[in-house]
């Protein structure tokens, strides 16, 4: 196809001259029926207007020829008819053609190739007043909006689409698209909470889910705020990443109060939380607050056996049990609590001067008030316990269980070693009771199964051992 401004020669589905830049104005071809009518008629019509050589030929007195001329009027006038036909059709079917959504589209497409954008959108705008149901015109004015840095314009164009209150509705994967649109020339902008605000409008679960990450919901907390009777692990939890602030004590939160890392364990009393969430786009969700309040029974404090006091003679402590409660102590006059040692049985009394402090914790974890013991045991006339030692050593080399004093033996190639633990009453005698360790040669210390006794006013050695009953009893070596 030839332009017909210029002749350059270009292919036929052109709209504009790549070469002069002008509008092709195509006019599209007639029907093959009026076509064919017109050109007959035209023949005819030129035929009949033809004159033969004379003024008269053919006629012998030239009356026939004025006949002749005058049957011939009609077909003019319907020649002439059948052209304006023509020329209207042609030009109806021309006004039709540009007006459709394709060719303005391909105008505007052709407009854009060559970077003319402002002449782009002026065919879109055309294309959009006849055919505002094609959201595919809105997404190219979008597009060479975007392509001049003319952004507010390109999201005045998304917008028409998702506008819920549009007639026709788009379809929803053009909402869909357009959205996706939105958030990214925001996202661009970091216009952030134009993002949120974005998403809180839309109606569609699907969209907001695509793009929950912009949001900066509340923070949900695992229990609804009321009054419980346990302790209580309480969780916050935000609808994506990000960080949770919150304070304890009803004052309003700041990016300055403590963050949330792990279950707040709410115990007796009451509780004010207030908590905020900041997504990781630096958003912020409106700050939520929950009053709890925890009743919880207090666990009586732990009975003690012995009262506080001087014992001369070996002594077990025992700790009357509490019903829902574990008693845990300690030696160290340090405070007791769940990670303190645990009370299983009645404890020997250890020489010399002992703080024993005694908590009950509930299987709620309410701690109970401490009981407090100092015990005083003084074995009058007894062997210190390590001389003690030392004759249960003498004696394990005598029986041939070790080589010698250095904890050599015939059955490992490590050594044995002896602590002294405890004082014990076995049946009417005190004794005390010597734990083995295991050295492999890596100075590690591996307490064995072995509990020695050694009789604390006599030095006699022996092995603990249990009697029928279940009984404690002392073997002599």
């Amino acid at each position: 196809m030839k332009c017909p401004h210029c002749g350059h020669e270009m292919p036929d589905e052109y709209l504009l001259c790549d070469k002069c830049g002008e509008e092709i104005q195509i006019v599209p071809d007639f029907e093959p029926e009026i076509e064919n009518s017109i050109t007959e008629t035209l023949s005819t019509l030129v035929f009949s207007q033809e004159e033969p050589d004379g003024e008269n030929a053919g006629t012998e007195d030239g009356s026939a020829g004025g006949e002749e001329k005058r049957s011939r009027k009609p077909q003019v006038i319907l020649a002439l008819v059948i052209l304006f036909l023509a020329a209207f059709i042609s030009y109806a079917l021309y006004a039709y053609h540009i007006h459709t959504v394709d060719y303005q589209i391909n105008k505007a497409v052709a407009y854009a190739e060559r970077g003319a954008y402002s002449e782009a959108i002026a065919c879109l705008e055309t294309a959009y007043s006849d055919h505002p149901e094609e959201a595919r015109i809105l997404f190219l004015e979008a597009d060479y909006y975007y392509l001049q840095q003319m952004d507010n314009y390109a999201l005045s164009a998304l917008m028409k689409i998702i506008d819920t209150k549009t007639v026709p509705r788009y379809a929803d994967e053009d909402v869909e698209e357009a959205y996706g649109k939105i958030v990214t020339i925001y996202a661009n902008q970091k216009e952030y909470g134009l993002i949120k605000d974005l998403l809180l409008a839309c109606e569609n679960e699907r969209i907001v889910s695509m793009y929950q990450s912009y949001l900066a919901m509340e923070p949900e907390f695992s229990y609804v705020e009321g009054s419980y009777a346990e302790v209580i692990p309480l969780k916050l939890s935000s609808n994506t990443a990000g960080t949770i602030y919150y304070t304890m004590d009803g004052s309003k939160p700041d990016k300055n109060s403590q963050i949330y890392t792990s279950p707040l364990f709410l115990e007796t009393g009451e509780y004010t939380i207030s908590a905020f969430f900041v997504n990781d786009y630096g958003i912020e969700s409106d700050i939520v607050t929950k009053t709890y309040v925890i009743n919880l029974a207090v666990p009586n404090a732990p009975v003690v056996e012995l009262y506080s006091g001087e014992y001369t003679e070996a002594t077990m402590i025992a700790v009357e049990p509490a019903e829902g409660c574990k008693t845990f102590y300690t030696t160290d006059e340090s405070e007791p609590t769940a990670d303190s040692v645990p009370y299983t049985g009645p404890i020997p009394m250890p020489l010399g001067k002992t703080l024993f402090k005694f908590v009950n914790i509930s299987s709620e974890g309410i701690a109970s008030e401490v009981t407090t013991r100092t015990f005083t045991l003084r074995l009058r006339g007894a062997v210190p316990p390590e001389t003690a030692v030392t004759y249960l050593v003498n004696r394990l080399v005598e029986t041939g269980y070790l080589d010698d004093a250095t904890g050599k033996n015939p059955r490992q190639s490590g050594v044995l070693s002896y602590q002294f633990s405890s004082v014990l009453r076995v049946g009417e005698e005190d004794y005390y009771t010597i734990n083995e360790y295991y050295d492999d040669g890596t100075g590690l210390l591996s307490r064995t199964d072995k509990v020695f006794l050694v009789q604390v006013y006599t030095g006699a050695a022996a092995q603990l051992g249990y009697d029928e009953a279940g009984e404690f009893m002392a073997n002599l070596l």
